[in-house]
Order: structure tokens, then C-alpha cells, then sequence
């Protein structure tokens, strides 16, 4: 009874507070007032910063995403190896992860600056340019792809749960029969850590689908909107222009096309994981 009085409580019952939420128009101040679909007719037919902050999240997510789960993969198949001091070098790659989002933008913030820096103090090391890289629209993207690869801890540590859990077995046979190395990690890595590969893309989407902090912190969505992210777009709509009932239905689309998504990613790649001796 606790647990189903949570979800209805804290759960379902605000979701069904924020769909009424989104029919209205409401500033926090003065009473709700009943617009229907107002708010959605609006938010695809009059914003443009809505479709500006979904195209932001968009890019940087079809990048993002794939960068990072080849990343965590690479660094979880090196941790994976017998060599002393494991152990330390499995926890100095966890670290990052678990670090408040705030102080990593804190700290990525001083890495960036273009004056004292250590990105750019480095890059001039090397005869480079002083790059703008939170000031420049053409840099600040790749920044942001960069500062996610200071996160992949968590889904490293998936990708090493699942290697470690890998017969020996298996590898063992393919060498009897002359297996190369590539074609065991083709032919037994890869469908072997298939499951794990498919929900680390899946929660990798719907995690930069909501970044905000480094957004909000570090260049709060400049320059010149450059990174304007959708929770960033939604968070402004809602507390900064008081616009509660326009930021519900921002939060429903979200909602929505991340559930799209996910069905399109189950239907296309589903029947490609593999579970033992079922596909």
C-alpha cells in the first residue's frame, strides 16, 4: 500500500494534474484559465524557439549519444584486462560520474576558459589558436560532445558488469578453432553485450533528450541560442516568463516524442539483441 500510494501521490497524480495543466494558461499568480489546445496550436505553429531548442537537442543528441556509448565501450573493454592496479584505474574512470553535475559544469567552465584554461593553454602549447569555446557558435556544440565523454563512468561500468559476465568458455572454443581476435569480439563480444549495448543507447537518448544544467550554467542557451536545449526552452517558459501551463504542454511533447523514439528504437533493433539462445 505505501509503494502504490507513492506512484499515485507522486506520480501519476501530478501527470494528470500537468495534462489539465497544459489546457490552461496560468502565470502562478492569477487563476487558471481554460485555453483547450491554445497552447499546443501555439507551440507548433507560432515558436520558433521551440523548434530552435528541439533542432539543438536533436544535434547534439545524434551525436552524443553514439560518441558515447563507443567511448564507454572502448575504456570498459580496457578496464577489463589483468593488469596491476586495476582496481584504481576502474575507480579514476567511475569518479567523473558520480561528481554533481554543478561542480562538473563549475569545472569544466574554468577547462574552457579562453584565456587561462587548460584546453586552450595547451592547444597554444602546440601553435593553435585561442579558441572561443563557449562564445562561439561553431565550438560550443563540440564542447558539449567533449564535456559528455567526462560522464561515461555510469555506462562503463554496465559494459564491465556485462564483459566480466561473458563465458570463458566461449572465447576458448574460438581459439581451438582459430578464431582471430576481431572475429571474437565480432562474433561473441558483440552479441554477448548486445543487451547491454541496447539499453545504454536507449537511457543515453532519453538522458541528453534532458540535459539542462551545463546549459543553464555554463552558457544558459548561448550564444546566440546555440544551446538552447528543450528542458532549458521548458525551465524558462516556466519560471523565468511564468508561463506554467504553456511549460506543461512543452513537457508533454517531451514526453511524447521521447516515448516515440524509444518504440522506434524497440522496433528497429529489438530483434537484433541477443539473449542466449533467443533473438
Amino acid at each position: 500500500m505505501p509503494s502504490i500510494l507513492g506512484i499515485l501521490i507522486w506520480l501519476v497524480g501530478p501527470m494528470i494534474y500537468s495534462i489539465w495543466l497544459s489546457l490552461t494558461k496560468w502565470d502562478i499568480i492569477t487563476p487558471a484559465k481554460y485555453v483547450g489546445l491554445g497552447n499546443f496550436k501555439k507551440l507548433f505553429l507560432n515558436d520558433t524557439l521551440f523548434w530552435k531548442s528541439l533542432w539543438v537537442t536533436f544535434y547534439y543528441t545524434i551525436v552524443a549519444v553514439p560518441l558515447n556509448l563507443v567511448a564507454g565501450f572502448l575504456v570498459a573493454l580496457l578496464l577489463n584486462t589483468k593488469v596491476k592496479g586495476m582496481n584504481a584505474f576502474r575507480t579514476i574512470f567511475y569518479l567523473p560520474s558520480i561528481v554533481p553535475q554543478v561542480a562538473n559544469a563549475m569545472l569544466w567552465l574554468w577547462l574552457l576558459n579562453p584565456e587561462f584554461g587548460l584546453v586552450n593553454t595547451f592547444l597554444r602549447s602546440l601553435g593553435f589558436p585561442k579558441v572561443l569555446w563557449l562564445q562561439d557558435e561553431r565550438w560550443v556544440m563540440p564542447a558539449f560532445w567533449v564535456m559528455g565523454l567526462w560522464t561515461i563512468g555510469g555506462g562503463m561500468l554496465i559494459y564491465l558488469a556485462g564483459l566480466q559476465g561473458i563465458p570463458e568458455q566461449l572465447y576458448e572454443a574460438a581459439e581451438i578453432d582459430g578464431a582471430s581476435v576481431w572475429a571474437k569480439f565480432w562474433h561473441i563480444t558483440i552479441p554477448q553485450m548486445s543487451p547491454i549495448i541496447f539499453f545504454n543507447l536507449i537511457m543515453g537518448i532519453i538522458g541528453s533528450f534532458q540535459i539542462f544544467t551545463s546549459g543553464f550554467l555554463m552558457t544558459n542557451g548561448g550564444p546566440n541560442n546555440a544551446t538552447l536545449f528543450y528542458v532549458l526552452y521548458l525551465y524558462r517558459n516556466a519560471f523565468e516568463w511564468l508561463n506554467m501551463g504553456y511549460a506543461a504542454a512543452l513537457a508533454w511533447v517531451l514526453f511524447v516524442i521521447i516515448l516515440l523514439l524509444t518504440l522506434l528504437i524497440f522496433r528497429s533493433l529489438g530483434d537484433k539483441v541477443y539473449y542466449d539462445d533467443v533473438r
